[in-house]
This record gives C-alpha cells, structure tokens and sequence, in this order.
C-alpha cells in the first residue's frame, strides 16, 4: 500500500512538472476575416474631369471568402475622409464578389454604386475601411501615393 502511494505521488509530481514547465501553446493568429477588400482602383484612368465614366472607375472589390452567404445589410465603406457608403439589403454569396463605384449605376448582385459626383479615394494615399454592421472594423486597405491600383 505504502508503495502505491509513492507510486502516486511521484506520478502526480512528474505531471506537475511537466505541465508546468512545458511551453505554452501560442495563440492562434487572428483568421481572416470572411468579408475582405480585394482591389482597389484608386486612380480612375485618364483625366480626373468628373464625368460619371470616369468616377466608375474608381472602385473597390470586396471579396465573400467563406463558404456560406453573408448580408452585409448596414455594413459600411468608408475613407480616412469620412466619405461613408452604407449597404443596404444585400447578401454576398459564399466566394463571390462585390464592385462598388465611386459614380452612379444599377446595383446588381455584383455591382453597386455609391451615387458620387466626385471622386472618393485619394491618389495621392488613402485608406479604405470596411465595417460591420455593429461598427466594428472588419478590413482595411492602404495605399500610398504611387501607382493607380492596389490588391488588398
């Protein structure tokens, strides 16, 4: 009996030991987020005259990167400016994409248009921002002063 005891004991002891100097597990990265920019067009091509052609092509893509449907009703798209564009009833299907225009259009599944008269994203840098519908920040994308495009 006496023998079982110690047995137990050093047993208790070891694992002791063991777990309390074994490393502890790092924390899993943050994943992704399933809602994602994926392009920005942030310099409309030609000269910046203001025509609705030329604001529809400044745009941003954003990206369904999981394997079910989201809505992204009251999700919002915003710059450092404060130029917000806030969805309405809508759900992005699992793996697909969404283009919005700077200018004025007809939505689709695939296209919205934010109505602007004027260009939204900076050429010179810029920052877009996307947030859920509680305010919470999802996703960002950053660009500085070069180039006319950017993937996210």
């Amino acid at each position: 009996m006496l023998a079982a005891r110690r047995l137990t004991a050093i047993a208790v002891a070891a694992a002791i030991t063991v777990f309390a100097v074994a490393p502890a597990t790092a924390p899993a990265a943050d994943a992704a987020p399933a809602i994602q920019f994926s392009y920005v067009q942030y310099n409309s091509p030609g000269s910046d005259r203001g025509g609705n052609t030329s604001l529809n092509g400044e745009y941003i893509t954003i990206k369904n990167r999981s394997t079910v449907a989201k809505s992204l009703k009251g999700w919002t798209v915003r710059d450092v400016a404060n130029h917000v564009y806030r969805f309405g009833s809508f759900t992005l299907k699992p793996g697909a994409s969404v283009t919005l225009y700077t200018g004025k259009g007809t939505n689709t599944a695939s296209k919205r248009y934010w109505g602007q008269s004027w260009y939204i994203w900076n050429n010179d840098g810029d920052t877009a921002i996307l947030k859920n519908a509680s305010g919470t920040r999802i996703d960002t994308c950053s660009w500085g002063s070069s180039g006319s495009a950017k993937r996210c």
